[in-house]
């Protein structure tokens, strides 16, 4: 037998039906595993969320916990410019994580408030809306003042006024009363006058019968 009859007879790769066929699938024989693929559960689908006016503003990527996307949503894109204008995006980041999260809201409105100030008065900016309405609160003290003395006042006459009329109707009623007095007293006399005439009558009556009985 030769050398080449030998190789092949020792060779794993005969051409025997069990080493054909692990030859052709050598796969088949090893057990099934599942794959990762089929027992994870299927991923969600991946929140889009609508860039905040800031960060498309500052053109960038708008991530899911962004400081200033519940304070500046896209619908208001006016107010990030104007406070970016006036403090910058990188100190309003700032100032909003230095505060919690209670504060934020307040914190923004009040950025935005001295924003708009500062643009319509470069030079004072909030402190002249300050002092302006300070002098406008002053002169409406003193119109308020004013107008409560002009109501004391007015109280007062119609207090007198009051006091007043309820002297001359006194006064109508005075002569009044004295005639209804005076119509007493003489309907008081009359009837004295009465009672005493009958008195003499019946006097004058005895009188006139006494000499009969003499």
């Amino acid at each position: 037998m030769d050398c080449k009859d030998k190789l092949a007879l020792v060779s794993p790769f005969s051409s025997s039906p069990s080493s054909s066929n692990s030859s052709q699938n050598p796969f088949q024989s090893s057990p099934s595993f599942p794959s990762s693929s089929q027992s994870s559960p299927p991923s969600p689908p991946p929140i889009v969320l609508s860039p905040c006016a800031a960060c498309k503003i500052l053109r960038r990527r708008c991530v899911e916990k962004c400081v200033l996307a519940p304070y500046f949503p896209p619908t208001e894109p006016y107010k990030f410019t104007i406070a970016h204008r006036v403090f910058g995006a990188s100190n309003i980041i700032k100032f909003l994580q230095d505060l919690p999260e209670s504060q934020r809201a307040d914190a923004v409105s009040s950025m935005v408030y001295e924003a708009n100030a500062r643009i319509r008065d470069p030079v004072y900016g909030c402190a002249g809306a300050i002092c302006q309405l300070q002098k406008q609160i002053g002169e409406l003290q003193g119109q308020l003042a004013k107008a409560q003395a002009e109501l004391v006042t007015m109280q007062c006459q119609q207090r007198n006024l009051i006091a007043l009329i309820c002297m001359e109707m006194a006064q109508s009623q005075e002569p009044i009363l004295q005639q209804q007095q005076q119509q007493q007293l003489q309907q008081q006399q009359q009837q004295q006058l009465l009672d005493t005439s009958c008195f003499l009558d019946d006097n004058s009556f005895g009188s006139a019968w006494e000499p009969l009985w003499t």
